[in-house]
């Protein structure tokens, strides 16, 4: 009998999984377009967390949870939060499988949760606009993320080139 059975765990192979991320963080946009230029093992398809279509794929998730935490989808329903997120995203990438494999030993799962924890503590200085990194890109003040175009900046009150002629 496996330690899966023992713990009353089947083992689901992965096929795929899904990443849901905050389109609107510039390091989770930048951790995005690096994932997608990395090879895969296990296809990675990137989501905007919290948006229509994740929403449609996943009706039973709490989507203002993943907009605050890393969150993986597996392709036969597995959920992977946090550091669990972050390890199993590396064992999808070929240069980084050996990496995830240490990670998820005790020692390696301390390291993971560390460096989430940095993450998340960047973000939201970004999003504070504290100490660490000054203002961040914030939809409400007008900021706009477009994968293909970058940032934009349409300030608030200014439909219409209203704010052009000044």
């Amino acid at each position: 009998m496996t330690a899966d059975r023992d713990r009353g765990a089947l083992r689901v192979p992965v096929h795929g999984l899904t990443v849901l991320y905050d389109a609107e963080c510039s390091l989770c946009a930048h951790v995005r377009d690096w994932l997608v230029r990395q090879r895969q093992l296990v296809p990675l398809e990137l989501v905007p967390a919290g948006s229509a279509e994740a929403r449609r794929r996943f009706p039973g998730l709490d989507h203002g949870g993943t907009l605050s935490e890393v969150t993986v989808v597996g392709d036969s329903g597995q959920v992977y939060r946090e550091a669990a997120a972050w390890i199993v995203v590396l064992w999808a990438l070929r240069q980084y499988r050996p990496l995830a494999h240490r990670l998820s030993t005790p020692a390696g799962l301390r390291l993971a949760r560390g460096a989430v924890l940095g993450a998340a503590a960047w973000r939201g200085s970004q999003w504070r606009g504290a100490q660490w990194g000054g203002t961040g890109y914030r939809r409400e003040d007008g900021w706009r993320y477009d994968p293909a175009r970058g940032w934009t900046y349409d300030p608030p009150g200014c439909d219409g080139g209203a704010c052009a002629s000044r």
